[in-house]
């Protein structure tokens, strides 16, 4: 059932964020066409539709020019959003004020790597009372990091898919793999 419901939800965000991705050309396409049509009717008169210009009616160049004239606006409209107002920028700084893994949630694969550079730091600099209280902060940042959901979705993934499960991962404060395997499997049992 875990299974059908973990396919189900990424099938639902997959298809949400392909939604996502197409949704500015649906969106410049449709502003276009709406717009043309609703201006059409104030500018017609303008237009001869029985008269042509190159071959093509001149209804269609004066929807052609409306339409150009909408798009010129979206693309001005963007390009002052971008090089003069900066807009993004703070988007994206709220984008990365708002992000766990931006700020202070280590990813699983980057924890390990900082476990084991710790770990490595830790052997350089036995003596160095500074070097042993970094490494001593450390440590907690990752014992909280690894008692996270990501890090138990992680590592459940890691022990059904690979050919072993994950070994102790002595680099890392605590026994992280087995207590990780002790909170998924009482989860199971909630969810049971």
């Amino acid at each position: 059932m875990d299974v059908l419901k973990w396919i189900m939800k990424k099938t639902i965000m997959k298809q949400y964020w392909r939604l996502q991705q197409s949704q500015s050309i649906a969106s410049l396409f449709l502003w276009t066409s709406t717009i043309t049509l609703l201006v059409w009717p104030y500018v017609s008169w303008r237009f001869d539709p029985t008269a042509t210009f190159l071959g093509i009616s001149m209804t269609y160049w004066g929807l052609i020019s409306i339409a150009a004239l909408v798009i010129s606006a979206i693309f001005f409209i963007g390009y002052a959003y971008d090089q003069v107002l900066s807009l993004w920028k703070d988007h994206r700084t709220v984008d990365t004020e708002r992000n766990p893994f931006a700020t202070y949630q280590l990813m699983p694969q980057t924890a390990i790597i900082v476990g084991h550079l710790n770990e490595l730091l830790r052997r350089q600099a036995p003596d160095d009372e500074e070097v042993i209280a970094s490494c001593k902060w450390v440590d907690e940042w990752l014992a909280w990091c690894c008692e996270q959901e990501i890090w138990d979705r992680s590592q459940n993934f890691w022990d059904q898919n690979l050919p072993s499960q994950v070994p102790p991962l002595s680099f890392l404060p605590g026994n992280v793999a087995a207590a990780s395997r002790e909170r998924n499997a009482k989860r199971i049992d909630e969810d049971d």
